[in-house]
């Protein structure tokens, strides 16, 4: 009997250590829930600043030949494949052009195969000493000149399938028409525009760096890109230019943006955070703040296992899951992963010491 009254006050010493706070002697039963220790951690110091999403690609299609409007395939807000047709010029007289260019261009062929046969021919008897090198030199000079117009006329024919393809009016890139600057029936010449459009797909940011950090932001060449509280996009790269505004004392950068990214769209402000150096801040792992209206606070858990609720002052979400606690906990402190578990084991312990 007296083993097993051992036995049960040996079970029983944890429990009421953890009870009475301290009251009893013995080693405290570990929190049923997983903790973590606040810790200092080297974390990238940013700036945030301003700045304007704008596409890369963007232009303005213009005519290349003269002609009248009759066709315009899309119209504003419309997608538009890389290569497809948007826009349709009356042909007439490219064609005829194209018709004429390719009748001179078989005449041409004609002429060099006479002129090429009556070469041949000619230097066959004239290696048998039959003609004099006056009447080969003839046959020599026409079959070169015949051959010169036969390369003029393909010339000309490409020149005038150019001019055709110039009424077929097509895409550079993928994107959306912003802007229709003519209407089906109208004339148009040679560099007047016709469409605008933007490629969605690749695009950047431009803001301005103030003078006393341009050097930070040039040597670590690191930013992100925030937008409405979504996930930061990391910068492709960065573009700085190379003098500064006199009147402002900043200078212009472009962020580029990963290829694809959604969610953004020419004109939009965003923030950029610039990395301009390192600190050491106290982090805890996001997910152990606890929200209660406009209290911020973390479970505490002590080294006699008693879990206590704690109000911080919580600062930015960092990388890899943690948050900058700005006040109210120390470093090497525990809080636990579980707010909710942490708040029922928290109930019961203060029941348990009524």
């Amino acid at each position: 009997m007296d083993r097993q009254l051992n036995r049960s006050t040996a079970i029983l010493a944890p429990v009421l250590a953890v009870v009475l706070g301290g009251g009893v002697t013995g080693t405290a039963v570990a929190v049923p829930f997983e903790t973590a220790r606040a810790e200092r951690q080297l974390t990238v110091q940013e700036q945030v600043l301003d700045g304007r999403v704008e596409a890369v690609h963007r232009a303005t299609v213009s005519a290349q030949t003269s002609g009248r409007v009759v066709e315009l395939v899309y119209d504003v807000d419309e997608f538009v494949e890389e290569g497809a047709l948007i826009a349709r010029l009356r042909d007439t007289e490219q064609r005829a052009r194209l018709n004429q260019a390719s009748a001179a261009l078989r005449e041409a062929e004609a002429r060099f195969s006479e002129a090429e046969a009556e070469y041949e021919r000619i230097r066959g008897i004239f290696e048998r000493q039959l003609v004099s090198r006056a009447e080969m030199d003839r046959a020599t000079a026409a079959r070169d000149s015949a051959r010169a117009r036969l390369e003029s006329a393909r010339a000309a024919v490409a020149g005038a399938e150019e001019q055709l393809e110039y009424t077929r009016v097509r895409a550079p890139y993928a994107g959306i028409v912003t802007e229709r600057f003519v209407e089906v029936g109208e004339s148009v010449s040679p560099g007047q525009p016709l469409i605008a459009g933007i490629s969605l797909e690749v695009l950047r940011v431009t803001t301005d760096v103030p003078q006393r950090h341009i050097g930070a932001v040039r040597d670590l060449g690191r930013a992100r890109v925030f937008h409405d509280g979504e996930t930061p996009v990391d910068a492709d790269g960065l573009t700085f230019f190379p003098y500064a505004d006199p009147a402002t004392n900043t200078f212009s950068v472009r962020v580029d943006l990963p290829v694809g990214t959604e969610g953004l769209f020419p004109g939009m402000f965003v923030k950029v955070a610039f990395a301009v150096g390192e600190r050491e801040r106290l982090v805890v792992p996001e997910r152990a703040v606890v929200y209660r209206g406009e209290l911020v606070g973390v479970y505490v858990v002590d080294e006699a296992e008693r879990v206590s609720l704690r109000q911080i002052r919580a600062g930015r979400v960092l990388d890899g899951g943690v948050i900058e606690v700005l006040a109210g906990l120390d470093a090497g402190e525990r809080v636990a992963l579980e707010p909710v578990h942490a708040t029922l084991y928290l109930k019961e312990q203060r029941e348990t010491t009524r």
